[in-house]
């Protein structure tokens, strides 16, 4: 037998820096052997779990998606209309345009954010425990028939804000990559009398990957971050929102229903549609505002100053495609949480032989 000093994960396969030595089962070939593969599936559950569960959850939504960013940036027709233009302009596909980016990219940024979320929900629960001298509210979140508490939400909502905000550097490239190939043949469109027509036209019927090049050509290498800021204004709360409302509100319904499992299939379905609609609700506008502000961006020559669009919660035409956002919303964050509890779930029934 050998001993190696691999990084552990602790119950939430968030970095821990007390290593121990793991008993690994001898292997000549470099595949690892079925003991070795359950041991580490065990130690990475969340980011196994996270990983797949945005595929699935990408490849759902990702047309409805389309569909939105024609709405927010098109002429404003409804979901019908929309749909059928794209159809005519394309076939289907045009809803399958920009789908590179998000199955690759979004895959690394949720995975990015569950494990972020992880490490610090329980930083903030012992440090909210230690300042209140209270019980810690993880503690509190375990325990059979609780209800969500100040302290609970604080916790949930504060992990989740440091998430969203830390991976916005990492998803506002893909984010800018995936919305041009979405709407680029609307940005070529424009009345070629104006100057920047031949700018936009550029993104035309152009993949993920030569759109990349192209913004990097127009605007050089932080082309691919613009609008970063209200990227990250809309993340670390929509991300905080998600987050504390799918938490609790799984904690209510797990209460409601007299199971003694935290992760109930119906109360993390419902929750996970639930918290998808609540933080798109805080954060459309902002949404809006950031996706329009990028497209003017990329249509504008480089040099040529960009006005900052404001947010207003009282303008109509800031909430296109927030019907169809929300449905898709809803069904993808059911399917994505749906399919995190259960792969995370049936990777900790796992045996694990190689764990003293």
């Amino acid at each position: 037998m050998s001993h190696i000093k691999p990084p552990t994960l602790n119950h939430d396969d968030t970095l821990n820096l007390h290593n121990k030595p793991i008993i690994m089962a001898r292997n000549s070939s470099l595949t690892p052997s079925p003991e070795q593969a359950r041991h580490w599936a065990k130690r990475y559950r969340t980011l196994i779990a996270a990983s797949t569960s945005t595929l699935l959850a990408t490849a759902v939504s990702h047309p409805i998606d389309t569909v939105k960013m024609q709405m927010q940036i098109g002429a404003g027709n409804p979901f019908v209309r929309s749909v059928r233009e794209m159809y005519n302009t394309g076939g289907i596909r045009i809803f399958y345009k920009g789908f590179l980016a998000p199955l690759a990219t979004y895959t690394v940024v949720r995975t990015a954010n569950f494990a972020v979320y992880q490490r610090a929900k329980y930083a903030f629960s012992s440090a909210i425990g230690t300042a209140t001298g209270k019980e810690a509210p993880l503690v509190t979140v375990n325990r059979p028939g609780s209800i969500p508490t100040p302290s609970t939400v604080l916790c949930f909502g504060a992990a989740g804000g440091l998430a969203g905000c830390l991976t916005t550097f990492l998803a506002c490239p893909f984010e800018l990559m995936k919305n041009t190939a979405q709407v680029g043949h609307e940005m070529a469109k424009k009345d070629p009398t104006r100057a920047f027509n031949t700018v936009g036209q550029k993104y035309a019927g152009k993949g993920t990957i030569r759109i990349a090049k192209e913004i990097v050509t127009q605007h050089g290498p932080l082309g691919l971050w613009k609008g970063v800021r209200l990227h990250m204004v809309r993340d670390t709360i929509g991300t905080s929102v998600y987050f504390m409302s799918y938490e609790s509100l799984k904690q209510l319904l797990v209460k409601y229903q007299g199971s003694s499992s935290p992760t109930s299939p119906t109360a993390v379905a419902i929750a996970g549609g639930a918290c998808g609609i609540i933080s798109w609700l805080a954060t459309y506008n902002i949404d809006y505002v950031k996706n329009n502000y990028q497209r003017n961006c990329l249509e504008t020559a480089k040099g040529e100053k960009v006005m900052m669009p404001k947010i207003n919660y009282y303008d109509r035409t800031q909430l296109r495609g927030l019907s169809v956002t929300l449905f898709r919303s809803c069904l993808t964050n059911a399917v994505l949480f749906s399919s995190f509890e259960y792969v995370k779930k049936r990777i900790n029934n796992l045996d694990d032989p190689l764990t003293d």
